[in-house]
């Protein structure tokens, strides 16, 4: 051995972010002039230093140098105790190396940083937040949230069990708030959040907000408005309007088709009944038209013709109206209009000879009518027959019942002579 080495202190103490220093003194044992250069190792190499940093000394002598630490205020510095070591290093004889040693203590220091994540969150009633702690001190710490001072409005739920942060990590706290009452409609509802991040060294006030939407928005309500006062408009107002223009509509052309009957008997046939008749039923019989009355120019021996049948009967009875075909022709049919503008209830048949058409249900129509491409041929002697049960009359747009029921046909096509 070359060299002897020694610290002024056996234990050093230093506070991280500030300077240390303390002493080596090293003793030249060899027979010869030696010069010594330095070498810190272990963990405490990256903030230590050696002043001066070469040292030359006479055989037998001794001198001293100056170890400065430097401990930055980092979590990578940890409190408690680390070896420091001086490896000294002879240029002369290299193979001699020694290795002066001591204790450094590193004091602790806490430093937290708390933030709540997020800080503002919007909901109908209940968010989740968490509270989130950076552990930037050199020792561990455990993390507790507290919610103080709370309003009774809310309701809190917190972890039961503390979070341990190591130093230079981040522990999250995840809380929940919850509103006692939702809000159905108006403005939103501002709640403002306070927590309370607690450590064994320090204590950090958090805050942040929930913001309460209502369950109905403003422009549901007013669309809710207006859809409302579209529906009491249809209701009250445009509905009762059509329907009463539709009654008036059907009471007129019935009141047309009545008058132009009347006022049209079909010629060449002025004693045969329009209609026929059951007896005891209250039936009147029908008129035929005039000459002349919707005829139009058509083929030799044919013209247009159209003919009107009414049928009168009492509620609860059945009532018939007939149209007969003259001796020595053929009606040609190729529409039939069928009215029933008091809306009676029951059941109409229509039948061309012997042929029912259809039977339909009055309560069904006001007014209906029929074409055919092909004209369906009534034979002399033949007749168009509509037959009426009367189950309920109805009501007119006079807005007073009926007494009976009341239908009116008009047949059309072509009336000919018979080859």
């Amino acid at each position: 051995m070359t060299a002897t080495t020694e610290f002024g202190l056996p234990t050093v103490v230093v506070t991280p972010g500030q300077e240390t220093s303390t002493t080596m003194t090293v003793r030249n044992d060899s027979d010869i002039v030696e010069a010594y250069g330095f070498e810190v190792v272990g963990e405490c190499a990256p903030w230590t230093v050696v002043e001066p940093e070469r040292l030359s000394l006479y055989p037998g002598t001794s001198g001293q140098v100056t170890v400065r630490l430097r401990p930055p205020r980092s979590p990578a510095v940890r409190a408690g105790e680390r070896p420091l070591g001086v490896r000294v290093l002879p240029t002369e004889r290299p193979e001699a190396v020694v290795v002066g040693e001591t204790t450094v203590v590193v004091e602790p220091f806490a430093e937290q940083q708390a933030e709540l994540v997020p800080e503002r969150r919007r909901a109908w009633r209940s968010a989740r937040y968490h509270v989130a702690l950076r552990n930037a001190g050199n020792t561990p710490v455990s993390l507790t949230v507290d919610a103080p001072e709370a309003d009774d409005r809310l309701a809190f739920s917190l972890p039961r069990q503390p979070t341990p942060a190591d130093p230079g990590d981040r522990a999250e706290a995840e809380v929940r708030v919850r509103v006692a009452k939702l809000l159905w409609f108006g403005k939103p509802e501002h709640w403002p959040l306070r927590f309370e991040a607690r450590t064994d060294e320090d204590r950090h006030e958090v805050e942040g907000e929930l913001i309460q939407l209502p369950i109905l928005p403003r422009w549901l309500l007013a669309l809710l408005g207006a859809l409302l006062a579209l529906l009491l408009l249809w209701l009250f107002l445009v509905r009762p309007a059509v329907r009463s223009a539709a009654r008036e509509a059907a009471d007129d052309r019935a009141q047309e088709i009545v008058q132009a009957e009347h006022d049209q008997p079909l010629p060449g046939n002025e004693n045969q009944p329009g209609q026929g008749q059951n007896p005891g039923q209250g039936q009147q019989p029908s008129q035929g038209q005039q000459p002349g009355q919707g005829q139009q120019p058509g083929q030799a021996g044919h013209q247009q013709w159209s003919q009107t049948i009414e049928v009168h009967t009492a509620a609860g009875g059945q009532g018939t109206g007939t149209y007969v075909v003259p001796e020595g022709k053929v009606f040609r049919v190729t529409d039939i209009v069928l009215g029933n503008h008091q809306g009676d209830e029951g059941v109409l048949t229509f039948a061309f000879g012997d042929r029912t058409i259809t039977p339909i249900a009055l309560e069904t129509f006001r007014n209906q009518d029929y074409h055919w491409v092909t004209p369906i041929d009534i034979p002399q002697g033949a007749s168009v027959t509509l037959t009426v049960t009367c189950g309920k009359p109805g009501t007119p747009a006079s807005g007073q019942q009926a007494p009976d029921c009341f239908q009116v046909a008009n047949v059309s096509g072509e009336l000919g002579d018979l080859p």
